[in-house]
């Protein structure tokens, strides 16, 4: 299969919020709205995308016509401090998980969007002795 476009579509109850945090804070574009669907665009390349879907749209089969539940996005930034400033220190964002530098070769914070989204906001760190070799080099 080869791909043209990937995103997600978040099914929410919160549409009007949600659509507002993601342009708000994560500084995604409108390239389509109507009352049931947005769709969202990060500007320039390579342009992530993004939608939001009202859970209660018949486009859904009705077996799956729930709000997103335990889904969580990684937001890899250059200067994850910086966000976290910008974000919860300036912005007031309520925080999930602090700021924090992982083993794994992540310093990180965890947000949560109106519908329940967490946001991984994450800059690559060098990863501590013991995780390394774990990674795949490609």
């Amino acid at each position: 299969m080869k791909l043209t476009s990937f995103y997600p579509v978040i099914c929410t109850r919160q549409l009007a919020e949600s659509h507002d945090f993601y342009r708000r804070h994560l500084g995604f574009e409108t390239t389509f709205e109507a009352d049931w669907y947005v769709s969202l665009r990060q500007p320039g390349p390579p342009g992530y995308e993004l939608a939001l879907l009202d859970h209660h749209h018949p486009t859904l089969p009705e077996a799956y016509r729930a709000p997103v539940r335990g889904l969580l996005l990684n937001v890899e930034v250059d200067d994850v401090d910086a966000e976290w400033e910008r974000l919860v220190v300036r912005g007031g964002l309520p925080v999930e998980r602090e700021l924090r530098s992982e083993d794994f070769g992540q310093r990180h914070f965890i947000i949560a969007a109106p519908d329940g989204v967490l946001v991984d906001v994450i800059t690559p760190i060098p990863p501590a002795t013991g995780y390394a070799e774990q990674y795949v080099d490609r």
